[in-house]
């Protein structure tokens, strides 16, 4: 076995994480910013009573996802291909919290799409509607019931050989949908308020039978947009930045000026009116 190896760090804790390579897994002190799916340098360290890894540096990222916390962002996951949007109809998935997730995916250059949840539970012709917004926008949508195994094979198939983060409100099924994926039931813990199920504060990278990855990292279920430039959240809704390429002024505020062509096709439906108060929402942040 070679002294200095490359691996994918799997786990993260307070200050050790557990790093995958070819020869097996080592914990090993966490270096300054480090995140599960991060690939690294190691050197197999060989004490009296175990094996031990140094990490000696963080390979380049393909992507990385972070959060602001106070005025610095903090890393909770590295080279993320997929981002893996919950929604359903119970907890009830605001179409804000889908907006800003497309936001923060395309910005951080990821793909994110749609998982429809809970297909086993009547759904509204409001709830359907709204996943038709997405659909509408070229966002892939796939409907499942993680609970009763419906369409799992679906999620496997499209994602493989991919890693994704899921992300949804609390009781959205993000861990029973891990577990199914995967094939082995992921460790939970019940929330006081009865309103789901959350993952432990581990951050894990769990791995399927055909090269799909999952990185579950706790504290990524809320994010804001407040660092956020314009042009970022613009191209989080692609319509509305093509549209607005054909505005009659380049500084149009999409609001009220002359000559418009975001609002003229707003008003006219071929851009969602709930994507369009989104879009002035952030912007006027």
């Amino acid at each position: 076995m070679k002294k200095v190896q490359t691996g994918q760090v799997i786990e993260f804790y307070s200050n050790t994480c557990l790093v995958k390579t070819n020869f097996g897994e080592f914990s090993c002190v966490a270096i300054k910013n480090v995140v599960v799916g991060d690939y690294v340098e190691l050197e197999i360290i060989q004490d009296s009573k175990k094996t031990l890894g140094k990490i000696l540096k963080v390979v380049d990222r393909r992507s990385k996802i972070s959060k602001r916390i106070g005025n610095k962002d903090k890393l909770f996951a590295a080279n993320v291909t997929h981002v893996g949007i919950l929604v359903t109809p119970s907890p009830k998935t605001s179409s804000e919290f889908i907006d800003k997730w497309i936001i923060k995916s395309k910005a951080s250059k990821i793909s994110p799409f749609i998982i429809n949840n809970k297909t086993d539970i009547q759904s509204s012709l409001t709830y359907d509607k709204k996943l038709e917004i997405y659909s509408n926008i070229g966002l892939k949508v796939m409907s499942i019931s993680a609970k009763h195994n419906i369409n799992i094979d679906e999620v496997i198939n499209y994602l493989k050989d991919k890693c994704v983060l899921f992300v949804g409100n609390s009781g959205a099924g993000k861990s029973t949908l891990t577990s199914k994926v995967v094939g082995r039931e992921i460790k939970t813990s019940s929330l006081s308020n009865n309103q789901g199920v959350h993952t432990t504060s581990i951050s894990s990278l769990y791995e399927a039978e055909n090269g799909l990855k999952i990185i579950d990292s706790p504290g990524m279920r809320d994010i804001e947009l407040a660092d956020y430039s314009i042009n970022q959240i613009t191209r989080g809704f692609e319509e509305i930045y093509n549209a607005s390429k054909y505005c009659k002024f380049n500084d149009c505020n999409h609001i009220d000026n002359d000559g418009c062509n975001v609002a003229n096709l707003v008003s006219n439906g071929q851009i969602n009116i709930s994507r369009y108060n989104n879009f002035m929402k952030f912007i006027s942040k």
